[in-house]
C-alpha cells in the first residue's frame, strides 16, 4: 500500500485493498496504524477517506528503504514482467519522475551544465536557471522550506535522478505539456508523441522504437 501511494496520488481505502491484494477490514487496520505512525494522512470527502504519504520527508524514506533493499538484498528471481517493465522505464517517486526516464533527463541536465548533483545535494547553476525558467519551470522559492534541488537514488537505476522542488516542477510541467499521462493508482508514466519529440528536441533524449523502455542521449 505504501509503494502504491507513493506514486503521489491519494487512494480510498478499497483501492489499496485490491492493489495490496488483501480484505477492506485488513487493509483499514493496516492504514489505521500507519496513520497514527504518521506516515499516512487521511482526508474525508463525502462517505470516502482519501490516504496519501504524510509528506515528502516520508516518501523520501520509503525511497531510501526500496534502494537500500535493491543494492544490499540478493535479489529474488522474478519472471519479468510488462508492469515492472513500464516501471523501471519511467515512474513517479512520490512527486517527481524516476526510472530510466527520470536519470536521463537528469544525465542531460548535467551534461549541458544546468545543474550538479552530486552525494552532498544538488544545485542549479545560473544557466539551469535560464533553461528551466524558458522551459516553463517555476523557480521561485520553494514553499515551506522545502529542499530546492538534490538528488535522489533510483533504485532500479541506482544512480541519480532530480527530486526537490526542481524535480516535482519538472514532472508538473511534462504533464502540464501532455508529453507525459499519469494513471490513477499506477506509478508508471506512459509518454505521448508530442512527449517523444520534445524530450528529443529539449533534452537530446531518444527513445528507442523498437524498445520504448530503451533511452539514449544524442
Amino acid at each position: 500500500m505504501l509503494a502504491a501511494l507513493m506514486g503521489g496520488q491519494s487512494l480510498t481505502a478499497s483501492e489499496l485493498a485490491f492493489l495490496a491484494c488483501v480484505s477492506r477490514p485488513t487493509a483499514s487496520g493496516h492504514l489505521s496504524k500507519l496513520v497514527n505512525a504518521r506516515l499516512l494522512t487521511v482526508t474525508k470527502k463525502r462517505r470516502n477517506r482519501y490516504y496519501r504519504i504524510a509528506s515528502p520527508l516520508i516518501a523520501r524514506m520509503l525511497e531510501g528503504i526500496k534502494a537500500v533493499a535493491a543494492i544490499e538484498v540478493p535479489p529474488r528471481y522474478q519472471p519479468r514482467s510488462a508492469r515492472d517493465d513500464a516501471l523501471r522505464f519511467a515512474r513517479t517517486c512520490y512527486d517527481h519522475l524516476a526510472g530510466h526516464l527520470g536519470v536521463a533527463i537528469a544525465d542531460a541536465l548535467v551534461k549541458k551544465g544546468y545543474i550538479v548533483l552530486g552525494d552532498d545535494g544538488g544545485e542549479v547553476t545560473e544557466a539551469g536557471a535560464r533553461f528551466l525558467t524558458s522551459f516553463g519551470v517555476k523557480l521561485a522559492p520553494a514553499p515551506g522550506g522545502r529542499i530546492f534541488c538534490r538528488p535522489c537514488l533510483d533504485w532500479s537505476e541506482r544512480r541519480y535522478h532530480v527530486a526537490g522542488y526542481v524535480g516535482s516542477e519538472m514532472l508538473r510541467r511534462c504533464l502540464e505539456l501532455g508529453w507525459l499521462n499519469r494513471l490513477r493508482e499506477q506509478r508508471a508514466i506512459t509518454i505521448t508523441a508530442i512527449g517523444r519529440a520534445g524530450l528529443l528536441a529539449t533534452f537530446g533524449i531518444k527513445l528507442d522504437t523498437e524498445d520504448p523502455t530503451k533511452v539514449a542521449a544524442e
